[in-house]
């Protein structure tokens, strides 16, 4: 038995590296107010059409479907953004402004799989809902940094920053946009000629190696701006070099959701081949309206874990564990009792099992254990245990009622 093609298991080893880059996200996130939300991993269909467009490839091409009773159609969620959005129309969130909220779990999209792309994979979603202006691109895009710095890859990854402008400016674009690719109809991918009807700006954002050479000569937004945006597009980047963030310009950069807008950036690395991005993000002040609710300003980011996983390690945790060794039968309940109440008190206790002593220290001392707890028949009559620490090698008997104790002033 294999799990499905494209999920994988998380064994310890990468769910430690996973859980080290949620653990970092979190701290980095409460330092900046984000509190910690979640959303049903299952939502209506409707949340992610409204909000992310027919012909966006998620919706067109990559939902889970869900075959149920009753008329509702429902999807495994594959993204994060709209469905929070949802949630916070539906919680009535709408009149607590400003809102910051920072969510993590699987996300489901039936792709091709490859190095850093799987039909399960994991998220980080940080939102923030409320601030209209560049201070709330800046409040993201700063945080995505300190967050990327402190898993240590701030030298490993390259800040990328485009502007979608507002409507007015992407209408304008639009209009050029049609009138360049109109010239290449018999040149283009099946599925850039779809996106030339309904959405020209997706085009973009293709992955066609034919479309990718006729993207090269298409006009740019940065040449079809209004005031409005240029001048927020123009705040952002004075903000990141007062802050001292490094960033290039990518004037062919591009969401691929229809509720981005202004500000559209991207954290991408040349260390995982085609699959760039490790975190990306930008400004949707259109989403709430698409989902039924007022308008309010948005802005967030998204990163994968197991593109970032790829690229760390989990630090080296100090193991202060303490291994269990168990002599005879006679002493293994008083052994179990012992164990029980350490546990209590805090500390990890690991059984070694075995019948050779000498094997079970090696064993212990492999596990990265710091001390050996031996119980036999000699520690029984004594009413004591063996505590030896496996990285000095001294050893000293503790009477069974002073165990918690001595440990508990050991590790202060």
């Amino acid at each position: 038995m294999q799990p499905p093609r494209g999920m994988h298991d998380l064994l310890p080893e990468v769910f430690k590296v996973h859980k080290f880059i949620t653990e970092t996200a979190l701290v980095i996130g409460q330092h900046y107010g984000f509190q910690p939300m979640s959303t049903p991993l299952v939502e209506s269909m409707d949340v992610f059409c409204r909000s992310l467009g027919d012909v966006s490839d998620i919706v067109s091409k990559e939902m889970y479907e869900l075959i149920q009773k009753g008329s509702e159609r429902l999807v495994i969620r594959p993204e994060g953004t709209a469905g929070i959005a949802r949630s916070v129309i539906s919680n009535g969130l709408t009149q607590s402004l400003p809102l910051k909220f920072i969510s993590y779990g699987p996300m489901f999209r039936y792709e091709r799989p490859q190095k850093g792309r799987t039909r399960q994979f994991h998220q980080i979603s940080v939102e923030l809902f409320g601030f209209p202006g560049s201070l709330g691109d800046l409040e993201v895009i700063t945080m995505a940094y300190d967050f990327l710095r402190a898993l240590g890859l701030e030298k490993r990854v390259t800040l990328e920053l485009n502007t979608l402008g507002d409507k007015e400016s992407r209408d304008a674009y639009r209009t050029a946009l049609v009138d360049y690719f109109t010239g290449y109809k018999d040149k283009l991918s099946e599925d850039s000629l779809i996106r030339l009807e309904k959405n020209p700006l997706r085009i973009l954002d293709s992955k066609d190696e034919g479309d990718r050479a006729i993207i090269t000569g298409a006009p740019l937004l940065k040449d079809h701006l209004n005031e409005t945006s240029r001048k927020l597009f123009d705040e952002v980047k004075e903000g990141l070099d007062t802050l001292g963030i490094p960033y290039k310009l990518n004037p062919h950069l591009v969401r691929g959701l229809d509720y981005y807008c202004h500000v559209a950036f991207e954290f991408t690395t040349d260390e995982l081949g085609a699959q760039s991005a490790v975190l990306a993000g930008g400004r949707y002040d259109g989403l709430m309206a698409l989902l039924g609710g007022p308008e309010i300003p948005g802005v967030g980011w998204a990163c994968g874990l197991e593109r970032l996983a790829l690229m760390i390690d989990a630090p080296e945790e100090s193991n202060g564990n303490i291994a269990l060794i168990i002599g005879d039968e006679d002493s293994r309940l008083k052994g179990l009792q012992i164990a029980h109440s350490l546990r209590n008190g805090g500390f990890t206790i690991e059984p070694i099992l075995g019948s050779n002593l000498g094997k079970q220290l090696k064993k212990a001392d492999k596990s990265g254990a710091q001390y050996a707890l031996i119980m036999g028949s000699e520690e029984m009559a004594r009413g004591e245990v063996t505590v030896k620490n496996l990285k000095e090698g001294s050893q000293q008997s503790v009477a069974f009622e002073q165990i918690t104790p001595y440990f508990q002033k050991e590790s202060s």
